[in-house]
């Protein structure tokens, strides 16, 4: 009996991981959808109908470390409907510290998995076929994100579902995590608080290092570009925000200095949204703005750096993020190429 059970399992892993790489093999273009409030206007729909996006990766909420305890925040409110093309992925961002903590996994974890199936539900949107988790996890935190990853994994296999992660550049020298496949994280390869010259967003310089890693990393995985910009402020040589969305052509606040970079002329406070108070950047005359935002040739030429190293790898792509302010910043030509198998 016992020997009857061991290779029921076996047989049950090994179609999970069969299904898994068979999805990543015949995977439709994909996007990721990151914003607290779900509602689609007229540009965003027509991207989806205009490249056959077939999964939409959405953030659920983030668990964040509250008093002392894991607990969700910045849940997405659903103010309109998916098209029905398109299948859902729940993602749930859960901040590194609340695995370095002595929250018990098992209870974290049956928490997220409830409450994602209960916010399909109220919402009237078919039963997940997966859970993304999304964690930038370190070597603390490695032994309590697992134990935490193999938890979700099991109550995911009770529901017929299966868990994907991502994966930032970095952690492809670590250990592998628990998951039926990994999405690897092509952006912010660089540090946007230092005046390299180098695009923090994405240049090959920063991704190239960790290549070597690609080839033999044991995981299906697929890869996620980015397509948005950042407005950087700047302090002489100190970083001070990202600006969101400023008017940057608003001659009375900023002078262009080149094509990239401005200079602040006058004074002014800059709220920014928080969950218990109001937050201000202080913007000072003589301040710098510096955007930044990756090249398509540098995405194409990143995605084919990866391809040579692993030629399954664009598969599937996801693009970060389905914004139309993000949309416009590139034409239509890349993105046939960068969704191109």
């Amino acid at each position: 009996m016992r020997l009857w059970k061991y290779s029921l399992l076996f047989v049950v892993l090994i179609a999970s991981c069969t299904r898994s790489k068979q999805d990543l093999e015949h995977s439709t273009n994909s996007v990721y959808y990151w914003r607290t409030t779900l509602r689609l206007d007229s540009a965003e729909r027509q991207f989806l109908r205009d490249y056959k996006v077939g999964r939409i990766y959405m953030r659920y909420f983030d668990v964040v470390m509250r008093d002392g305890t894991a607990r969700p925040n910045a849940t997405l409110r659903f103010l309109d409907t998916v098209p029905s093309s398109a299948e859902v992925v729940p993602v749930v961002f859960v901040t590194e510290n609340c695995m370095r903590t002595d929250n018990e996994p098992q209870t974290l974890a049956e928490r997220i998995v409830q409450r994602v199936v209960q916010m399909n539900e109220t919402n009237n949107l078919p039963a997940p076929r997966e859970l993304q988790i999304d964690c930038d996890w370190t070597v603390r935190s490695q032994e309590c994100y697992f134990a935490f990853l193999r938890q979700v994994r099991k109550l995911l296999r009770e529901r017929d579902m299966r868990l994907s992660i991502t994966i930032r550049l970095h952690q492809l020298a670590m250990n592998v995590p628990p998951a039926d496949y990994g999405v690897l994280m092509v952006y912010n390869t660089g540090d946007a608080t230092r005046k390299t010259g180098r695009n923090p967003i994405l240049d090959k310089r920063d991704v190239q290092p960790h290549l070597r890693h690609l080839a033999s990393y044991d995981l299906p995985l697929c890869a996620a570009y980015p397509i948005f910009g950042w407005q950087l402020l700047y302090r002489g040589d100190e970083f001070k925000a990202i600006l969101h969305e400023e008017n940057l052509a608003d001659s009375s606040l900023y002078r262009p200095v080149d094509d990239h970079r401005y200079l602040v002329v006058a004074n002014r406070d800059l709220p920014e949204p928080s969950d218990d108070r109001a937050h201000f950047t202080w913007v000072l005359a003589g301040d710098s703005v510096i955007v930044q935002q990756p090249t398509e040739e540098m995405i194409l030429t990143v995605r084919q750096a990866l391809q040579a190293r692993r030629g399954n790898i664009n598969n599937q792509v996801i693009i970060y993020s389905l914004d139309k302010k993000h949309l416009r910043l590139y034409n239509n030509n890349f993105y046939e190429k960068v969704y191109s198998r």
